[in-house]
């Protein structure tokens, strides 16, 4: 592995541990600011919106920058994200550290990808691509159960100094290792990406994201305070609990590739919607009990990124039929509908927790990721109905 490429995964490590470390801090960073459990879930939405908003807008305005400077110019910002989460000295001042962060979290994953593609020979691009976005699969692991047990014996702000800190050392690697001549691609122009917009069944998988992942966010946004105010565990059993929750993420998301690859995007994406709707049902009922919540927990952790390949694969086989050009933007959309879908859950959450209850958010979240169900089941009807043919051959059958 070209040593360039480590350098790409640890800062894919730093990033993905900042966006959901947060989750497990927010009881403590809401007594800390004197803010309303709300209100700190706004930190995970506004996060995830920059990462919508810099997905799309600054992958597009940022076409015909040379890669390598780009990519230090992201971890530059990232890391003075973490710096200001770190030293912010109110609410206000962390709100505006976390979109910072976000907006540099937006670009990377496009950016990286080609920059991980133009270190290795084409035969192993996608391998280089998986290796990179290992990193995101070790923070769930690793880094966010890590940041939240230095949030809690320390301080939260700790967490951000230490995410500050591999900042700086992702930042160092890619500068001494990444080559300055990696080839820019064709930019992505903001027209390319407006006529990805216009493609119905895009849009459609692009709901399935975002419905998806919101109705899991509306609870796991609270998944600390339910761990410590309903089951009973500790503040510093929190972490052991994300450390669960972690491992079955990686389980899971091997899960969902097979299943995918095995039966199809759209009959693997139905399977996993309905047991994720079950586990957050089940939630309702099992969070009172140490033992079946942390059991819950870890069924949480098989399906919530299980539904991550069908919906990539489903998406670039779309993108390839009817935007043959713009592969690479669609799937680069998905992404900020994934983080669209984290920003309206979180919020929705918060709602609930300040108008219901902290125990509503689970059943309410089954109820919405039923509606992703439903709209991926609305895709498999409207495929056997009209299947899509790629530009090419539909231009030669209306002939």
């Amino acid at each position: 592995m070209p040593i360039a490429l480590l350098a790409l995964t640890i800062s894919a490590f730093a990033i993905g541990t900042t966006e959901f470390v947060i989750v497990g801090l927010i009881p403590t960073v809401a007594a800390d600011l004197s803010v309303s459990l709300p209100s700190a879930g706004l930190l995970v939405s506004l996060y995830a919106l920059g990462v919508a908003v810099g997905a799309p807008v600054l992958t597009a305005l940022t076409g015909r920058m040379p890669r390598k400077a780009l990519l230090l110019s992201l971890m530059a910002l990232f890391t003075l994200g973490n710096l200001l989460a770190w030293l912010a000295p109110g609410y206000g001042s962390l709100i505006v550290a976390r979109i910072l962060t976000g907006l540099a979290h937006g670009v990377f994953f496009s950016v990286g990808s080609t920059i991980a593609t133009g270190l290795v020979p084409k035969e192993r691009a996608a391998s280089a691509i998986a290796i990179m976005f290992t990193g995101l699969t070790v923070a769930l692991v690793t880094g966010v159960p890590l940041g939240t047990f230095i949030g809690q014996h320390f301080g939260w702000r700790e967490t951000f100094f230490a995410v500050a800190g591999l900042g700086v050392i992702a930042f160092a690697g890619s500068a001494l290792f990444v080559p300055a001549s990696i080839p820019r691609g064709t930019p992505a122009s903001l027209a390319s990406q407006l006529r990805v917009l216009t493609q119905p069944r895009l849009l459609l998988v692009y709901a399935m994201t975002a419905v998806g992942y919101g109705g899991s966010f509306i609870a796991f946004t609270f998944l600390a305070p339910i761990l410590q105010d309903v089951a009973g565990f500790s503040a510093s059993a929190v972490g052991w609990a994300m450390l669960l929750y972690g491992v079955s993420v990686s389980v899971g998301n091997l899960w969902g590739g097979r299943l995918a690859d095995q039966h199809g995007p759209i009959p693997a994406l139905k399977l996993i919607f309905l047991v994720l709707a079950a586990v957050l049902l089940a939630l309702t009922f099992t969070a009172s009990s140490k033992l079946l919540v942390i059991i819950t927990v870890l069924a949480w952790g098989a399906v919530a990124f299980g539904n991550v390949p069908g919906l990539q694969v489903l998406v670039v086989k779309e993108a390839e039929a009817s935007v043959p050009h713009a592969v690479d933007v669609a799937s680069g959309l998905n992404i900020a509908a994934f983080n669209v879908g984290i920003a309206g859950g979180a919020w929705g959450g918060g709602l609930i927790v300040q108008h219901a209850g902290l125990m509503n958010t689970p059943w309410v979240g089954a109820l919405v990721v039923l509606g992703a169900f439903g709209l991926t089941a609305l895709c498999g009807r409207m495929q056997r109905a009209t299947p899509v043919l790629p530009e090419a051959l539909a231009v030669e059958a209306c002939r």
